[in-house]
């Protein structure tokens, strides 16, 4: 029966007794008793064993700072092991000083004899945990790697794979049910000369060694708990990564994992091994399984270098090709651009930085290569996904102009900064790209006719606004006059109605405002559907609690002018966004327009229009061969105009329409400055409705006249709202206009809305929008719009 694990720990987790204890805990209630396992050297043993190379090399006293690496090894054994074990290991331990004092003895050692100096480190690691072990009763034996490990010499040793797993396989057949503790870091060529594995090599080990002997699984116990989507020690809410992809895991090692290494995962490839980094000093807590073959994209994980060496150079060869030998020695570029003008810019680690330099100057004429220019000013920032491309948006947004394009190659997005700007791109890309994805709230405050519009239109539009911003908005509470339904955990928008008719309870403003506070969402956008003058009222509360207001109702910017100040100080004194285009115009793109104008560096002189679909409907249906008031019955009949026609006759809401936009160009104004001419009586304006009804005829006489009249000098009768400002007097009136046939205002399809914005640089040629100004449909995607429009703008850095 094949063995199923192999468990690796690193020096970190042997740096003393407690630790190697914690290690055999580990290995007796995580593990088989028939596990394989691959150790560092203990501490900093190896750090100590260089040293001592590098006195010996120069001719400095070592045996002191031997002395300290022996006794550091005795202490292990005493604190560890009974008498027995101990005297075994003890006597070992006195012979391998021996041959360290017969090895740093001698005047120059080659490196071979290097090698075997610094090989002692795992030896010692192995033996001693072996002993542990059997000390606890269980079977184990150490295993020095070189015996099993065949390599070529090489820059780094070059394992021969057939005759390596011969040797792996014939020890596991060897010792069944027997725990192996196996040196990590150390192979030999066929001579039997100790070579070591370089950078991590132990890591290595581990996985070449499962691979070899078809294990099914790879533990690296470390001292952090798996992989994190950034570095917990820079990113407070690095969040840790339960899965990885073996391809993403092999990106995120090539750029630069402080826990992974890019060739720990060779061996994994074209395998069935999967990889788990856990921690050895908290085994019970969750942890990172890197898997050969996964389905799934795993969350977004970003990475930085400080450092990097960035190379400029001519080339007149092809690029992939040019790639491709990078690749094929072993130096692939961690991004390259193409930059035109057979320019090519690649960046490498300045660890890489000299074989990559003369890798180019070696193959320069061959490649065409000339004109190398080397800078290492700059660090990089990536993003490390097998779905890069949902981000490349999000990230692109956050470059500066110094910034290098990002580089995309699928399963990673890299760029180039500053050193000194790499830590802040790093945070702004992980809390963007790859931390909680930020969650909006919607509040409609309004569920009839344009509420259920409204819902019917988000529910089409959610999934791809949330794609697009990268971000959670939802429904989350829903009021009427009388009762609310408010749900930290979203409302579903297919049952809304069922769900607001059996779980909305009746409300107040004070109940209401704690249970929006409540709310676990990074912002909330109130959406006001209504014509409440109450809710209005309410808007400076709505802002002081920080919650974001989207208005159809008029009220608030045709309020008096110090309540609308208040509302606009209150914005400016902290980040907060109201939008209001739907009070005016429906969904044509009226503010969008002054507002562009404004930003353009234009100069708005005047601005008109019929801004009523009702009153559009009267006055290019009313041909004096019908009286006007029959004309008003019939639209309210069709439900054209309000219940009491009124309500539309008495110009009021135009008048209100004209205020917001008077306002919205930067007048003071208050709604009586504008002068209204109603078509409503005073004698017939504060009788009941059935009343005015009766008497609504007293109505005709005078539009017939105005109709005969106007038409007798080719004109025709429209009200209009218009606003002027000439020599910086402003004058500004609703009321019946005589206009010519052919002026904009004259020949619109019934119904419509039409604006005519007169500007400095739009004078002869006014500039008009038109097209429905009322409606259920345009109204609502007129909130949906400033609703999308505010979320872009909060998730904007």
């Amino acid at each position: 029966m094949a063995r199923c694990h192999l468990h690796k720990f690193g020096g970190s987790s042997l740096a003393d007794a407690d630790c190697y204890r914690r290690v055999a805990h580990i290995l007796l209630t995580h593990g088989h008793s028939d596990d394989l396992v691959v150790v560092s050297a203990a501490g900093k043993s190896t750090n100590f064993l260089y040293k001592l190379l590098e006195l010996s090399a120069t001719n400095q006293l070592w045996q002191e700072e031997l002395q300290t690496l022996i006794s550091f090894q005795q202490n292990l054994i005493e604190q560890l092991l009974s008498n027995e074990q101990a005297r075994s290991l003890r006597e070992r331990l006195s012979t391998d000083q021996s041959q360290l004092i017969s090895l740093l003895s001698l005047s120059t050692l080659n490196d071979y004899q290097s090698n075997q100096v610094v090989s002692f480190g795992e030896r010692w690691s192995a033996r001693l945990l072996a002993a542990l072990l059997r000390e606890s009763g269980v079977a184990a034996s150490d295993v020095d790697a070189r015996t099993l490990l065949i390599a070529d010499e090489a820059a780094v040793p070059q394992i021969r794979l057939q005759d390596s797993r011969a040797r792996v396989q014939a020890l596991t057949e060897a010792h069944p049910n027997e725990r192996l503790i196996i040196t990590g870091f150390i192979c030999a060529n066929e001579r039997g000369d100790t070579l070591l594995l370089g950078r991590n090599g132990s890591d290595f080990s581990a996985t070449l060694i499962a691979s070899l002997a078809d294990i099914e699984r790879v533990t690296i116990w470390t001292d952090v708990e798996g992989v994190f989507n950034a570095d917990p020690n820079k990113i407070n809410d690095a969040k840790l990564l339960s899965s990885l992809s073996l391809a993403e895991a092999n990106r995120l090692a090539h750029l630069g994992s402080p826990v992974l290494h890019n060739r720990t995962l060779q061996p994994l490839f074209d395998t069935k091994v999967s990889l788990a980094v856990r921690s050895s000093y908290a085994s019970h807590t969750d942890f990172t399984l890197i898997a050969p073959k996964s389905s799934s994209a795993s969350a977004p994980v970003v990475t930085n270098l400080t450092s990097v060496a960035l190379f400029n150079l001519e080339l007149k060869s092809n690029v992939k090709q040019f790639i491709a030998l990078l690749d094929e020695a072993g130096l692939s570029p961690l991004a390259y651009w193409e930059l035109g003008q057979d320019r090519v810019e690649l960046t490498v680690t300045l660890e890489n930085q000299k074989q990559v330099l003369a890798l180019l100057e070696a193959n320069s004429e061959t490649l065409g290569v000339n004109d190398i220019k080397v800078t290492t000013d700059l660090g990089l920032v990536a993003l490390v996904s097998a779905d890069a491309n949902l981000y490349r948006r999000g990230f692109a947004r956050l470059l500066s102009r110094n910034a290098r394009p990002l580089f995309n190659d699928g399963m990673s997005l890299v760029t180039l900064v500053p050193q000194s700007q790499v830590n802040l791109l790093t945070q702004k890309v992980h809390r963007r790209c790859a931390g909680p994805r930020k969650r909006i709230g919607v509040l409609l405050l309004g569920v009839g006719n344009i509420g259920e519009a409204w819902v019917e239109l988000f529910a089409s539009a959610q999934a791809a606004l949330n794609k697009e911003l990268e971000a959670s908005v939802e429904l989350v509470g829903l009021l009427s006059s009388k009762k609310a339904l408010i749900s930290d955990d979203g409302i579903e928008l297919d049952g809304w109605k069922s769900a607001f008719e059996s779980a909305a309870t009746p409300w107040q403003y004070d109940t209401l405002f704690d249970e929006l506070h409540q709310l676990e969402c990074d912002e909330v956008i109130a959406l006001d559907i209504s014509a409440s003058a109450d809710l209005t009222l309410q808007y400076p509360e709505f802002f002081a609690r920080g919650i974001h207001v989207v208005s159809a109702n008029k009220l608030a910017g045709s309020g008096p002018l110090p309540f609308y100040l208040e509302l606009k100080q209150q914005l400016d004194n902290r980040r907060l966004f109201w939008r209001y285009n739907a009070s005016c115009g429906a969904g044509l793109p009226v503010q969008h327009a002054l507002n562009d104008l404004h930003n353009s560096g234009d100069s708005i002189e005047a601005v008109g229009g019929i801004f009523s679909g009702t009153l559009c409907w009267l006055f290019e249906n009313f041909d004096a061969k019908k009286p006007f008031s029959e004309l008003v019955l019939e639209a309210k009949g069709l439900g054209i105009t309000e219940p009491d026609p009124r309500d539309d006759l008495s110009g009021r809401d135009m008048q209100r329409k004209l205020l917001i936009l008077a306002r919205e160009i930067g007048f003071e104004i208050e709604l009586d400055d504008i002068e209204l001419k109603s078509l409503v009586p005073a004698e017939l304006a504060e009788l009941s409705l059935e009343q005015f009804l009766a008497r609504i005829h007293e109505l005709d006489a005078d539009m017939q006249q105005q109709f005969v009249t106007a038409a007798e000098q080719d004109k025709v009768l429209r009200y209009v709202a218009s606003l002027d400002n000439v020599n910086g007097k402003l004058k500004a009136e609703v009321g019946i206009q005589w206009v010519d046939n052919s002026h904009p205002y004259a020949n619109l399809t019934p119904g419509d809305n039409v604006f005519v914005i007169r500007s400095e640089f739009y004078q002869d040629n006014p500039l008009i929008i038109r097209g429905p100004g009322a409606g259920r449909l345009v109204t609502a995607a007129a909130v949906q719009s400033d609703l999308a429009h505010i979320c872009r703008d909060l998730l904007q850095e």
